[in-house]
């Protein structure tokens, strides 16, 4: 089958790339490379360099005919959506809506879409389900949630499939090294920690260590990208299969607080990695953990990689090049 990743040279776009390849599609990426890299385009699959902001390049290599789609272009750093409404406007809403149009226009379908937990906002109870509240406290969250309802809305008046895929938080790299490209300016935990423990940046903030935690800092769900990307497999396949749309969380379930992250990082490194605290930041939740259920029940989908030290691990061999250059 031939599947199409639109944003596949990126962090978790070459991950899901490289989860279809292994799984026996013909895939063919489609990026801009602006927050991509050659470096994550496999040679086993196509790569059309192109923008969804031009739908005529999106019209062009659709033309060639796909069983499905997977459109993880756009913007994602939470902080910035709040200062450019209207470039997260441009590049997420009107860049998918460029996306549907060409895709129903060629007939593509299902849409499997790279949606974020942070369409949910602060908690109302935990773990957070797909039926908990959708109220996002900021913008990046707001465009991905109005991206869900398009979906719906193109479901139901052309027909088109899709999953809504929502994220929490995507770490790790690939345990067999076969991604190459580090993140550009990264604003996750993880690789945040690594930058200080190869010496890119100073050190590392924890931003409050007085939550009703179990250590006082915060507690998040990672889930390690590898096995995320096999859930976009297992989603398509399942959409495929019941001709039925699908919004399914991917989260591993185990909340970990900052402090647990940077201590097993520190063991794992054997790096000091300093760390200050700082004040709280300013609609931090104490604690956000996924209700993983519904992938569990209708995906077949269990984590293989997302514990800790795996998390770590796989991160830290992408980082520790650094200290030998």
């Amino acid at each position: 089958m031939r599947i199409l990743v639109i944003g596949g040279a990126g962090y978790i776009g070459s991950h899901v790339t490289r989860a279809f390849l292994d799984q026996g599609y013909q895939v063919t990426v489609f990026d801009n490379l602006q927050t991509g890299f050659r470096e994550n385009l496999f040679k086993e699959a196509l790569f059309v360099h192109g923008d969804v902001m031009r739908p005529e390049q999106l019209e062009a290599v659709m033309s060639a005919g796909f069983d499905g789609c997977v459109h993880l272009a756009g913007l994602k750093a939470a902080g910035q959506s709040m200062l450019h409404p209207d470039v997260y406007s441009h590049a997420n809403i009107s860049g998918t809506i460029n996306v549907l149009n060409q895709a129903a226009a060629a007939r593509l379908s299902p849409i499997i879409f790279s949606s974020s937990a942070a369409v949910y906002g602060s908690p109302q109870y935990l773990p957070i389900d797909e039926n908990h509240p959708k109220e996002p406290e900021n913008f990046y969250g707001f465009t991905k949630l109005e991206i869900e309802r398009l979906l719906d809305w193109y479901d139901r008046l052309k027909g088109m499939r899709y999953a809504a895929i929502r994220y929490f938080n995507a770490a790790g790299y690939d345990v067999q090294g076969r991604v190459k490209g580090l993140e550009l300016n990264p604003e996750n935990l993880l690789p945040i920690v690594m930058e200080a423990a190869v010496g890119i940046r100073p050190k590392i903030s924890i931003f409050g260590d007085d939550y009703p935690t179990r250590d006082g800092s915060c507690i998040r769900d990672y889930v390690h990208v590898s096995d995320l990307a096999e859930a976009h497999v297992s989603a398509f396949e399942y959409v495929l299969k019941h001709d039925k749309s699908l919004t399914v969380n991917l989260g591993s379930q185990t909340g970990v607080t900052v402090i647990e992250m940077i201590e097993r990082a520190r063991a794992i490194t054997g790096r000091a990695i300093p760390a200050e605290v700082t004040g709280r930041r300013a609609g931090d939740p104490a604690e956000l953990v996924a209700s993983s259920g519904k992938a569990r029940e209708l995906l077949g989908w269990v984590p293989q990689y997302s514990d800790v030290d795996t998390l770590v691990s796989t991160t830290w061999k992408m980082y520790e090049k650094y200290i030998f250059r």
